[in-house]
């Protein structure tokens, strides 16, 4: 059986999309079932980011672009700060209802357009590029952002995180017992894995 990891994560978080990359280098070698669940860093009406906050993020850029450079081999191209990701995240929820595997190319193409081309994945032009790119209807996923079912999922996400204690993303619980807070490279993640594998052959 794979071994479950339910990961909390925000498209706009770059530790975040760190993890993905290492979970998908994981799921190379494991046996994994990855649930993604959203988390708004920041959430519609939070107060703007001020200014010497913006300047630390933008002066760590270069070791965050190095460290993805030599860790996964890949050149980021950073998207405009500030995006509000909700738009991303009820759209990754309509993804994910149309099926697994198109849910999770969605959710990697999400991620490439922010980090990878640098685009605004607020922009609903943009995700319904991303929809026709993995072979969905651009124009009914546009629909579903107003959908109640897909907002309600979102907001489920977000008050499980509450009630976990989570205060930052990623957060990534291993099939319900093991919580691995923030990006970690790939072998530390396959240590847990591999843990949860002894365990479940012993019983």
């Amino acid at each position: 059986m794979p071994i479950r990891i339910d990961v909390w994560s925000d498209f706009v978080c770059p530790f975040c999309y760190a993890a993905s990359l290492s979970l998908k280098e994981l799921a190379q070698n494991y046996e994994i079932d990855v649930r993604w669940h959203s988390f708004e860093l920041r959430p519609q009406g939070s107060p703007p980011v001020p200014p010497e906050y913006q300047k630390r993020i933008a002066e760590t850029q270069p070791q965050l672009a190095d460290m993805l450079r030599q860790q996964f081999g890949v050149e980021v191209q950073f998207g405009p700060m500030g995006v509000n990701s909700r738009p991303a995240l009820i759209a990754d929820k309509y993804a994910e209802a149309q099926g697994a595997d198109v849910g999770a190319a969605f959710h990697a193409a999400l991620n490439d357009a922010y980090w990878l081309e640098g685009r605004d994945i607020e922009d609903v032009q943009v995700l319904k590029d991303i929809a026709t790119q993995v072979g969905l209807d651009g124009e009914t996923l546009v629909a579903a952002l107003a959908d109640p079912r897909y907002v309600a999922e979102v907001d489920a996400d977000i008050e499980q995180a509450q009630a976990y204690g989570f205060s930052g993303v990623p957060a990534l619980v291993f099939e319900n017992q093991y919580l691995v807070s923030g990006y970690r490279p790939p072998e530390v993640l396959a240590q847990v894995v591999e843990k949860l594998q002894v365990v479940s052959a012993a019983e």
